[in-house]
């Protein structure tokens, strides 16, 4: 038998296909808003977005700048990059993008599966960084919601994984104890790194093939079918 009663997963890539999801969904608002009149093509502005917007989950991430901020400057930057500055489109366009990202289906491989698989023998809750007014929509729309007793998201205390705050407090929430806790994630850095500063295991799922780790997770798996023989 396992010794875990409660599992908390992260969101974003780790069971919905945060990934292929954003991208299909800008190249929607590339279509809508004619930005082949500012660039050379649609991956000419997706590498531009995509390279600027890792940067500033990083600040995000580490408190130095808030949520406006990040997103004012990554969808400003790219049309800022080929000399237009136009407030009012950027406006316009990033509110197209939150209004179709959520409705968007696709899922991780397995995971509609495999979380069908846990649902009966655990606690299952999601622990994201991912924003309120996002995240229920997207388990909504992606037909996952019912699986999840409580979602548990940075902005309810304003703080991001990896900060051990995230972690204390979703333990306390959902009334479950570190020690028969698993946190199940795609990020070394926020999942990982975040469950291990509060003693709580961890699965690394490690689809990007990452090799360079701090330590050793507790486990790592590169399906989420690996889970199987975890769970």
């Amino acid at each position: 038998m396992t010794k875990y009663e409660n599992l908390f997963f992260d969101l974003d890539d780790t069971l919905w296909a945060f990934t292929k999801n954003a991208r299909n969904s800008f190249a929607e608002v590339y279509k809508l808003f004619d930005f082949d009149c500012y660039f050379d093509s649609f991956e000419q502005f997706f590498a531009i977005y995509t390279e600027r917007n890792l940067l500033l989950w990083v600040d995000y991430d580490n408190g130095r700048i808030s949520k406006d901020e990040l997103n004012n400057e990554r969808f400003s930057y790219p049309l800022l990059q080929v000399g237009v500055d136009d407030p009012e489109l950027v406006k316009r366009y990033m509110a197209k993008f939150f209004e179709i990202i959520p409705t968007k289906t696709e899922l991780m491989p397995y995971a509609r599966e495999v979380l069908e698989y846990l649902k009966d023998k655990y606690n299952l809750y999601i622990l994201s960084n991912g924003f309120r007014e996002l995240q229920s929509r997207k388990l909504e729309s992606s037909g996952i919601d019912h699986y999840f007793k409580r979602i548990i998201l940075s902005e309810d205390l304003w703080i991001n994984k990896p900060r051990p705050e995230i972690f204390y407090f979703a333990l306390s929430a959902t009334q479950s104890e570190v020690h028969n806790s698993l946190m199940i994630g795609d990020s070394f850095k926020a999942d990982i790194l975040g469950a291990d500063r509060v003693g709580m295991d961890q699965v690394f799922y490690n689809h990007k093939g990452c090799v360079d780790m701090p330590f050793k997770p507790t486990y790592e798996i590169t399906s989420l079918r690996d889970l199987y023989s975890i769970l």
